[in-house]
């Protein structure tokens, strides 16, 4: 996985409440079995039409609208445990989602693909959206070591919290069996002097 520490970057808004994982990934789009290629069907019943032409009026259709960092409504990633919904939002291109609230499993399995998805109040998740609808430019900046996100128009600033072992393994780009190699000489150490 890629290393996160620092972000800076606009921001796609969905200020959608209980978006779940079939509405991030459509089920029939969970064939493959690979993480590459998901991306592109990314809300895909949201994004196009049943030609598969695009919905004009969806945000990720709109180009004013770019960036690595999506900003979602409270509830985000409900439903099944579906690890694809987490590869289809990485395979897009976000690094980062931010929300009010996340389903535990969506929470784990995007941090476990690279993703920091950062938990902040409602009221500050508004003042996100208040942000983005004042400059559709507007930025957010995350510091992954300091845990704190900056709405950087207005320099209001939260901090939010990540497992310590979830933390770390997004500042090295681990993923479980990563970490378990970088210490495999204190494991090996550790079998040595087992019976």
């Amino acid at each position: 996985m890629d290393k996160l520490n620092q972000l800076t970057s606009s921001c796609v808004p969905l200020p959608i409440e209980d978006v779940d994982t079939d509405q991030i990934i459509p089920a029939r789009f969970l064939k493959a079995t690979t993480r590459l290629g998901f991306g592109e069907n990314l809300f895909r019943d949201w994004r196009y039409e049943k030609d598969g032409s695009p919905k004009k009026d969806f945000v990720l259709n709109n180009p004013t609208y770019t960036g690595s960092i999506l900003v979602a409504g409270k509830n985000f990633g409900c439903g099944s445990s579906r690890e694809h919904a987490a590869w289809a939002i990485k395979d897009y291109g976000f690094r980062v989602v931010v929300s009010s609230f996340f389903a535990d499993i969506f929470k784990g399995n995007a941090m476990n693909n690279g993703i920091l998805p950062i938990t902040v109040t409602q009221e500050f998740l508004n003042d996100i959206f208040l942000a983005i609808e004042s400059d559709p430019h507007c930025q957010l900046s995350v510091s992954l070591q300091e845990q704190m996100l900056e709405i950087t128009s207005t320099g209001k600033r939260t901090s939010f919290q990540i497992d310590p072992y979830k933390k770390m393994c997004l500042l090295n780009g681990y993923d479980d069996i990563d970490y378990l190699l970088s210490v495999q000489d204190k494991i090996e150490a550790f079998e040595s002097t087992r019976a």
